[in-house]
């Protein structure tokens, strides 16, 4: 499950400024150069405020609420998924437009917050702690929680019970405190860089 949120966040950091001004919000990934994107990721995420990203988990929070969008996300999760900036591309233009809008509206707040601000405290052992504490809630409350998270299977159980694990997830992290969103929000798109930006 990781994967997906890794990996969507990492591919939002590259959205173009211009995909805010297109009337359609239709997100073009075509032109961006991963290997530039991961070279100045790691810096703005460091330098980005907690606000900011709390922003972008409130529109994954919001996109996981519907069943259409959260089922397009989901796909990302499958063992086989195409997580290269092609992938990540179709999948968040299978998203409602208004979903693609605050996207790009979160990403470049993101960015901008990024090249501005100087470095920001970071815990990276809290924040790991924060999503500790939110997976054992997710599983405390919601029966199945665990076997779906832990779900590699390729087949349409797997894929339902891994997508039901990652909106609960995503569900419990806003009784949390903005602070706390936003470390686990940093801590994910950090291990990103390093765990999955090679599939770009």
């Amino acid at each position: 499950m990781r994967a997906f949120l890794l990996s969507l966040i990492l591919a939002c950091l590259a959205l173009p400024a211009a995909a805010q001004q297109r009337q359609a919000y239709e997100i073009d990934l075509s032109g961006i150069d991963a290997a530039m994107v991961l070279a100045g990721a790691e810096d703005v995420l460091l330098r980005a405020g907690d606000r900011e990203l709390d922003g972008l988990y409130q529109v994954v929070l919001d996109a996981s609420k519907s069943e259409e969008e959260s089922r397009e996300l989901c796909r990302l999760f499958d063992p086989s998924a195409d997580r290269s900036l092609a992938g990540l591309q179709r999948a968040a233009n299978a998203l409602g437009s208004q979903s693609r809008a605050r996207f790009a509206a979160a990403v470049l707040a993101i960015g901008m917050a990024g090249m501005q601000n100087p470095p920001q405290p970071w815990d990276p052992a809290a924040a790991d702690q924060v999503l500790r504490r939110a997976g054992v809630t997710a599983m405390l409350i919601h029966e199945g929680f665990s076997v779906g998270i832990a779900a590699t299977g390729d087949d349409p159980g797997s894929r339902q019970a891994r997508c039901r694990s990652f909106r609960q997830l995503v569900d419990v992290l806003q009784d949390f405190e903005l602070h706390e969103r936003a470390a686990a929000a940093r801590y994910l798109m950090l291990e990103g860089l390093t765990r999955y930006g090679g599939e770009l």
